[in-house]
């Protein structure tokens, strides 16, 4: 039988994070429904209600980064049962698509219903409904919510003596940043690296350049505060604007530039672009993982320089990463003492307090918040 849930949704886009309770559907075959524990806040969601990533349905049920406990798997549907410990996966992974079988999983035909708030095989198709009405849910999962009922596409079962709290962070942000300079960049032992933004994505790509073996790491912020973070992440040095420290770089590399630059602002402009792609040495890459408007078009970027100094302009969907690899290989790793995971939990908020937290993020307080389930 349907049960109902408590969630925080957008009526609108540009909107406000609300709770309100929602009816949610039984899974079906190839389904599960999960109570969920713990979900990052990533900025994602937010680009959701200011209306720069449109999605297809409102009233639309945020969240993408979540973990929790499944508590019901539909009929027919091997290798969950009641009681596991899953993931969710903002990038769902057929395993059979051309992409897939390349190993680019995140780039799987599945991710082209990731904004339409249904189902990626019946667009017609919801599981989440109000009044009788269709509800959407974010990327077909929707972590802000009590429960949620996804396509085990979206989900990865992990050991049970994982904190979920620690988990959820590895659905998005964690192997967003971290692929973003271990995969994206290709971020070599001594490299000078710098990362653009300090939040859940840049701290992460912070750590991965660390773990890739880079020599300098220089984050830039325009929060001065966050310099003591992103020193606890691996930083090396700390900016405010992208001008000193691309000067910096160079003045360690014979007037070059950095190996890399890796652009993980909030809400990215054209202008950053360019100034990412001016701060790197002669056949340097510039990996582009921040969204900001999907509409808008162009940056102010030297073309002579692009190609007469051999660079590389390189876009990173979730960091390149294969989510069932990957999200089981960085817990791994935690488990290891080899990636923090704990430490960039910097507030934690109930459910219903996904408005503030945005605002906490907007104002600069957060690395990442979370909304902790009872």
């Amino acid at each position: 039988m349907p049960i109902t849930t408590k969630v925080s949704l957008v009526r609108q886009a540009p909107g406000t994070y609300e709770t309100a309770t929602v009816e949610l559907d039984d899974p079906r075959q190839g389904e599960v429904t999960v109570k969920i524990a713990a979900s990052g806040l990533c900025h994602s969601d937010d680009h959701v209600a200011t209306g720069d990533v449109p999605v297809g349905i409102y009233p639309f049920v945020g969240g993408h980064e979540g973990a929790g406990v499944v508590t019901a798997v539909g009929p027919n549907t091997p290798g969950f049962e009641v009681g596991d410990h899953v993931v969710f996966s903002f990038l769902p992974a057929c395993g059979k698509c051309e992409f897939c079988a390349q190993g680019m999983s995140n780039l799987c035909d599945l991710g082209a219903s990731l904004l339409t708030g249904a189902r990626a095989e019946d667009p017609t198709s919801f599981r989440m409904s109000e009044n009788g009405q269709p509800v959407g849910q974010q990327c077909g999962i929707s972590t802000f919510a009590e429960y949620t009922t996804a396509s085990v596409d979206s989900v990865i079962k992990i050991d049970r003596d994982i904190p979920l709290k620690a988990a959820a962070l590895v659905g998005c942000g964690v192997p967003t940043g971290f692929g973003s300079a271990v995969n994206s960049a290709n971020i070599k032992p001594g490299a000078t690296v710098i990362v653009m933004g300090i939040g859940g994505i840049g701290a992460n790509a912070l750590q991965g350049a660390v773990h890739a073996g880079a020599t300098t790491v220089i984050a830039v912020d325009p929060v001065a505060a966050k310099a003591e973070w992103a020193q606890q992440f691996g930083a090396t040095h700390f900016f405010e604007g992208i001008d000193e420290a691309a000067e910096y770089a160079r003045s360690i590399t014979n007037g070059q530039g950095a190996d890399a630059t890796i652009v993980t602002i909030g809400v990215v402009q054209g202008e950053h672009v360019a100034q990412a792609l001016a701060s790197v040495r002669k056949a340097g890459t510039v990996v582009l993982t921040g969204l900001g408007d999907l509409t808008a078009v162009g940056a102010p970027i030297s073309l002579g320089d692009l190609t007469l100094m051999q660079k590389r302009l390189q876009g990173s969907l979730f960091g390149e990463s294969n989510p069932r690899h990957d999200v089981p290989n960085l817990l791994r790793m935690y488990q290891a003492g080899q990636l923090k995971l704990d430490e960039l939990v910097t507030r934690e908020y109930t459910l219903d307090q996904v408005a503030q937290a945005y605002e906490d993020m907007h104002a600069g307080r957060n690395i990442r918040g979370v909304v902790v389930f009872d």
